[in-house]
């Protein structure tokens, strides 16, 4: 299984949180957070990262179904 990572550029505020939260997946350039891959593996840094976004910029996705991995409401 594989996630799939996107960030919505217009909705991100570059906080910052998802790059400390997984630095080998995320990267601030300029005001915005971008992906450096599509895909990731599943691990909980990266659903921190999600989970972090002060403004739910991130969406993790299982690639084969579709679902959203993260954020989750809780």
């Amino acid at each position: 299984m594989m996630w799939s990572v996107e960030v919505d550029q217009d909705t991100c505020v570059g906080s910052g949180m998802c790059n400390a939260a997984a630095p080998e997946l995320f990267l601030l350039e300029g005001s915005t957070s971008v992906a450096l891959r599509p895909t990731a593996e599943p691990a909980e840094d990266v659903r921190d990262a999600a989970e972090s976004c002060p403004v739910e910029a991130i969406t993790i996705r299982d690639t084969d179904t579709g679902a959203i991995e993260a954020p989750t409401d809780t």
